[in-house]
């Protein structure tokens, strides 16, 4: 099956190349090009396309705008370009809470070494995105304001989970063409837990599912979490900074001599590796150089694997919505060591290929939709 994209872009020579890059590939059929938001919006709706490449500053109408518009009206899963700069994290992260899908750098030498290897990433990540479930997610809830230093850090009531609404089932995604689908287990609700640290890891429609979770934890929160989510080295200061401003919860990006405390949130840095050692009972952040190696700059295995190893029988691993497996065998890791693992829906996921893996292990002890895991972890988290 072919799949159509519409590439939207102000730059005739990247529309060209792009279009060039993607038609080669026999699977991939560049079915228009716009030359800015506007015109994507209207050929968006005339042409239908199962993708949309789209740049973020164009004129008439900016690409986040572009994606609103969309999102709004017809619905298509949107892979942004976007700089490898904070600014451009900054803009990338507005573009994926508008509704984009994921994002790639607009330096294709960013992307890859040579033209075979960026024909292969470019072409496997419009196939991806093409399975992808937009507007599947709710838009992120605005976080109570943040308590002052002086504030008392009473714990609130435990809230119970809201009820899921019914969402349209999208096209399917090439990573659930599995013989056998994951079932869902019903939720255990007994009483809460102690657990040393949550880990949650994510990748593909992760910024914002991270958003929708976090946003839900009070300030009194009882356990250290630490988040490992797949994005380059210059996005994820932006999006510790992003987490922090809307959150009541703590978030900064994790630094290498960090130690874990009950409503700190650390975010590992991107293009490198977390791992978490605890020595004499005092648990600190390892930050170290990225292995060439794992395919993934941070790695939720490697995480998961040290939490399991640091803290066994004591860490609840949650695992959200990303492309691949990553996260599969560090929740295995952490089975085996006694402790508790979640993961989100296939309903609810963006992409459900993460949370598919270790639910199809049969390691998922809850399996739950992205609106029921904040409130769950206030219930269930002591």
């Amino acid at each position: 099956m072919t799949v159509s994209v519409l590439v939207v872009d102000d730059s005739g020579f990247f529309r060209k190349r792009l279009t060039e890059i993607l038609a080669a590939s026999g699977q991939i059929k560049v079915v228009g090009a716009a030359t800015n938001g506007r015109e994507g919006v209207e050929l968006a709706e005339k042409l239908r396309p199962d993708v949309i490449t789209m740049d973020y500053e164009m004129p008439v109408l900016d690409g986040i705008s572009a994606v609103r518009e969309i999102m709004r009206k017809h619905p298509t899963p949107v892979l942004m370009f976007s700089s490898l700069t904070y600014e451009g994290a900054r803009v990338t992260l507005d573009a994926l809470e508008a509704g984009a899908v994921d994002f790639l750098p607009k330096n294709f030498e960013e992307i890859a070494r040579d033209s075979s290897q960026l024909q292969k990433i470019l072409i496997q990540r419009i196939l991806d995105v093409a399975g992808s479930r937009p507007g599947s997610r709710p838009a992120p809830s605005p976080a109570p304001a943040r308590p002052t230093a002086s504030a008392p850090r009473s714990r609130p009531e435990p809230t119970r989970p809201a009820a899921r609404t019914s969402i349209a089932t999208p096209a399917r995604s090439p990573e659930k063409n599995a013989e056998v689908q994951a079932p869902r287990r019903p939720a255990r609700r007994g009483p809460a837990k102690h657990y040393s640290v949550v880990g949650i890891g994510t990748s593909t429609g992760g910024p914002v599912a991270l958003q929708k979770v976090l946003t839900k934890l009070p300030a009194s929160f009882p356990a250290p979490l630490v988040l490992v989510q797949h994005m380059p080295a210059s996005f994820t200061p932006a999006f510790a900074e992003r987490l922090n401003k809307l959150c009541q919860i703590e978030v900064r990006q994790a630094a290498d001599g960090d130690m874990l405390r009950p409503g700190l949130a650390l975010l590992a840095p991107g293009g490198k590796q977390m791992m978490i050692e605890n020595r004499g009972g005092q648990p600190r952040v390892r930050i170290l150089p990225g292995d060439e190696r794992l395919n993934y700059k941070p790695c939720v295995d490697v995480t998961f694997g040290s939490l399991a190893k640091s803290f066994p029988g004591k860490t609840l691993g949650v695992i959200l919505t990303g492309m691949g497996a990553d996260g599969r065998e560090g929740c295995r890791m952490m089975k085996q060591s006694g402790s508790d693992v979640w993961s989100q829906d296939e309903r609810s996921s963006v992409i459900y290929g993460m949370p598919m893996a270790v639910a199809k292990a049969g390691l998922s002890d809850e399996v739950l939709a992205l609106d029921d895991i904040g409130p769950r972890l206030i219930e269930g988290v002591s």
